[in-house]
Parts: structure tokens; sequence; C-alpha cells
């Protein structure tokens, strides 16, 4: 057996502890037994359908409590799991089916597994031609014992698409799944018989899956699990089951902190009590330092500590964790604007303009972590290049549309494809994605700069803002009317009050004010959206090849307007 899955039946036979789910008003609790109990007759179901080593099955599902015993079931028949994107209030249906079986196909998958709250993609997927079971159909299986897996086997195929929409599966062995959980554990100084981790991440999401359900099933941790839609529909649930459950440990992206933030400055005094939390992981996404700040600032008077604030950086590639912060202060590196774009050097500087970046950490257990040159020669504290990492947790490659891809590895480190730096304690700073990176004579601009420039502007949606790249010498009318051949840059942001022209043009002028003072430059084009139009992932990151294509279509049509009215004149 996988020492993965070992650890995990395991603590199943001895673990008192387990997983709690809604309705919160009267939230269920099943017991890891309980859970690994329901796997065995899962696994039946899965062996009388013909699932067994080497294949894989997709799954879509919501629900903790549907989604944790169906795992094991998947991992007991030695075969393997990959979660497909899950819709949200703003996914375009037909594009989301349309992408689910282009992922499905993709993998491989021989069955499709759908659950609540999804009941109702049987069927088109079906239509299309995938095989297709409901969770509830699997329920009621023989009782059988899993069959012997080895390490090497694959444990999973995690989507991922990045900020470019272009799907991949990375391919996670047990021996990767097993790795990461014990740097997990480490990092965040587990212990299996008093922690409570709370988790409203979607589990299509590899810090939802991996962190806050594989692992705590594998260690026996007491798991308090709400789903995206509750958190959405009530943000205040999050603080709520902290306190309630007396969480230490949990985990969301920038934005989500934010909002936590906003929440927690508008509650009344000892409305929560976060004093149990140890652990609060801030990953997944940019972090912005204001937003660390005002989270400080809020949960202080909650019981929070400033030490509980994790900054981390992780990728899908190297299976989830890769470094972690735990300073006992949020760790912020004020640097010369004007160095990091034309030297590439992150220089101290206490300017009003200095950019702040935050510190995500030394490397997790069994991860090391470097920054390099263009030939791969590593570069000294405080110069930025590329971040490569190797570890047992490195996954060696993807599926993808046109087979198998191996990841991109130099003398056995793979990159990352983010660009940052390290300072002298080995702690490492992220300042952006190389493919995102603007030039402009000859200097870097970072999409992350632009987008908090344009986010910290009254009536824009926390984290709601995306700077696109427009190639130099692209089309359109800016570039007709400018004849610019440089690279420049828009910005989309949304506001609820993009319908008000006087409040839309007083946040467009706002936005291209604060970024040009930050960056040093012009936006070739500000766009005021109503909310839902800057295209995000499942787990909220921004897709910038995405907002590429919604930047040009409007783009088009404002093209085509032009084009007519000067017709006609």
């Amino acid at each position: 057996m996988s020492t993965f899955t070992d650890q995990m039946y395991a603590n199943a036979a001895s673990s008192a502890r387990g997983l709690v789910t809604g309705p919160w008003e009267a939230p269920v609790r099943r017991s890891w037994s309980e859970i690994h109990e329901q796997a065995r007759r899962m696994a039946g179901a899965l062996a009388g359908a013909g699932i067994g080593p080497g294949s894989v099955v997709a799954v879509l599902g919501g629900n903790p409590a549907d989604v944790a015993p169906l795992a094991q079931a998947v991992w007991m028949r030695g075969t393997a799991l990959t979660m497909l994107q899950q819709p949200t209030p703003r996914t375009d249906l037909a594009v989301w089916l349309a992408d689910s079986i282009r992922a499905a196909n993709t993998i491989g998958a021989v069955l499709t597994v759908v659950g609540a709250p999804f009941g109702a993609a049987e069927e088109p997927l079906a239509a299309a031609g995938q095989r297709v079971v409901t969770i509830d159909a699997l329920r009621s299986g023989p009782d059988i014992d899993p069959l012997h897996v080895d390490d090497s086997a694959v444990a999973m195929y995690q989507l991922t698409s990045g900020s470019t929409g272009t799907p991949k599966a990375v391919q996670l062995t047990h021996a990767n799944l097993y790795a990461n959980s014990v740097a997990l554990f480490t990092a965040t100084d587990g212990d299996a018989t008093t922690d409570v981790m709370v988790s409203w991440l979607p589990l299509s999401h590899d810090m939802g899956m991996l962190a806050f359900l594989t692992h705590p099933m594998q260690w026996g941790v007491e798991l308090i699990a709400a789903t995206p839609e509750e958190f959405l529909r009530r943000p205040a649930l999050w603080p709520d089951l902290i306190t309630r459950y007396r969480g230490a440990i949990t985990s969301g992206p920038n934005f989500a902190y934010a909002v936590l933030a906003l929440t927690l400055e508008r509650a009344e005094p000892g409305r929560y009590d976060l004093s149990s939390l140890r652990v609060a992981i801030n990953g997944a996404e940019p972090i912005d330092a204001r937003d660390v700040h005002r989270l400080a600032e809020a949960g202080a008077r909650f019981g929070l500590r400033p030490g509980a604030i994790t900054s981390a950086y992780g990728m899908a590639e190297a299976t989830l964790a890769v470094t972690f912060d735990r300073s006992q202060q949020v760790g912020v590196d004020r640097i010369s604007r004007r160095d990091l774009h034309e030297r590439g050097l992150a220089t101290p500087d206490d300017a009003a303009d200095a950019r702040s970046v935050v510190s995500v950490g030394v490397p997790v257990a069994g991860m090391e972590v470097r920054v390099v040159d263009d030939h791969g020669r590593p570069h000294p504290p405080r110069q930025v290049g590329s971040i490569e990492v190797r570890g047992a947790a490195v996954s060696r490659g993807y599926l993808t549309e046109n087979g198998w891809l191996d990841g991109d590895f130099r003398n056995g480190w793979l990159s990352t494809g983010d660009l940052g730096y390290l300072d002298a304690d080995g702690k490492l700073y992220v300042c952006g994605r190389a493919k995102d990176v603007i030039v402009i004579a000859g200097n870097n601009v970072y999409p992350t700069d632009i987008e908090r420039a344009a986010c910290a502007v009254p009536g824009v949606r926390a984290g709601n803002a995306v700077a696109v790249r427009i190639e130099a010498g692209a089309g359109g009318p800016a570039t007709s009317s400018t004849g610019d051949s440089r690279e420049s840059f828009a910005v989309l942001a949304e506001s609820k009050q993009a319908d008000d022209p006087a409040e839309a043009e007083r946040i467009r002028a706002e936005i291209a004010l604060r970024v040009s003072q930050a960056v040093g430059y012009n936006a070739r084009a500000v766009l005021v959206l109503p909310p839902g139009s800057v295209p995000k992932t499942g787990s909220g990151k921004l897709q910038r090849g995405k907002a590429a294509e919604v930047f040009a279509r409007i783009e088009g049509k404002a093209a085509d307007y032009t084009s007519r009215k000067e017709a006609r004149a």
C-alpha cells in the first residue's frame, strides 16, 4: 500500500476525529471511520463498474461529505482522481460544459462521477458521450478491501489553467501527495489530536482539495468544511465557524482576506473570537500588503494574533506548498520601483512611492527554492530572476490535449514561470508571472502593481481589476490613433457604479491617475465594467489571457462603432 493511503486508512481506524459540514443551523458530523466505511462500499461499486488500476475518474462535486469517501474509494481501486472545475454564479454554463468535456477527454477519464450541487450536469455530460454515474448510485456497493498501490502510482491529475485559461492536468503521485502533506503538517506545527481546520475553499482547487480535505483526512484532523457558495452568500460564516469550533488553521486567497477584513471592521465588539487561530494561510494569488495590514488591524479587536497571518507560495506542479512565512509579524519589503523596473534589483527604499512586496517565507520541509538568471546561474540576494524549485512533492509533468508534456526542468530544477528574489535570510519574494510582465522602453512593468493601484480607487470591487498587456504594434483604435509601437497595457476594473456615467468616469479617471503614479506609464485604455466582467478561475484567480479577449471584444465594438460613425460623416 502507498505510505499516503496507509496512513489515511490507519487513522480512519484509530482517530475519534472527523468531518463537520452544514447546514450550519444543524451541522452534521461524520467520523473519519464512518467516511472510510462509506469509501469501502463506494470502492465496491467502482469495482463493479470495472474501475481499476491505471484508470482515471473525473469528479464533479462540491459537498465535502461526498467527495471525501469518493476520493478514498478511487484510491482504494488504484485509480487516479481528477476534480473538474466547478461553475460559479458568473460562469457561462455552455463554456463550462465544453471545458469540462475537454478536460475529461484530456485526462482520459473512463467515468465521470457527479454529485451535489451539480446534479443538473449529469444529463448534458452523458449526452456529450461521457460515461456518467451519480455519487448516490455508488453508496450501496459491496464492502471491499483496498488494492495494493505503490508510492509511484498516480493519485491525481490536478487541473490547472493559471492566468491564461489553457488547461493542463498536473500528474501527482501518491509519493507527491505524501511529501506535500508532511510539509504542510510541519509548516503549520500540526497536532492531529487538538487541531481544528476550517475551510470553505472549492474542492476543484488544490488548496481546497489537498490542504483542506485530503490532508486532514490523511492525518485524522478535525475538519470544519463549508462550501464556496455558503461563504459567498454569507462571508461572516468564516469567522463564525472559527469562533464556534475554535479553529486553529484556515486558508484563503488574498481577496478573501480583504472580504474578511471588511466583515470584521463592520462587526460589533465581541462578535467573534479568533484567538484560537494559529495559522491563517494567505496564498493562491498575489498578496497585497495593504490587505494583510488591514486584516491584522481589524482582527486584533477579536483576538487575532499578527503571527497567525501566514503568507505562502505554492503551485500545483509542486503538489501545493513551496514556502511559508511563519514570522510573528508579516514581512513586507519596501523596494525601489525604479531599480525593480529598470535593473531587476530589489533595493530597499523608504520613499513614498516604494513598492511593497510581501515575504512568502522559506521553503517547506523537503522543498528547495532558488532564483536564477536566463542561463540557470543562481542570483545573489535581491537580484530578481526566475524562481525554480525541486523536491519530493514536485510533479514530473502534465497531461495535455496533445498528450504528455514534461515539466520545464533544468538540471533537476523546475521552472515555476514566476519572477522574484531572495533576501539575505533566504526568504522568497514573488514579483509576478514572467509571461505577464509588460516591457515598456526596456523596463519591466508588473501587472500586480497596476492591479493594486486600480483596486485602491473607491468604487472598484476588491480584487476585481486586471491588467491586460497590449503587444507592440497591436491593432485597435488606440494603436491607430497613437501610432505607438511599444508594448502597452489596458486596465479592466469592476464596479457596482459602472452603469452610472458620472461615477464610471470618475473611477476611470482615478484609475488612470493612480496607475500612472504607481508604474510611471499611462494605461492605453481603462474600462469600468459591471460586476462579473473580469474573468477568474473557480478559485478566484485572475485570468489575464481571457481578460485580453474581453478587452479585444469591447475595443472591437468601439472600433466598429467609430468606423461606422466616421463613414456616415
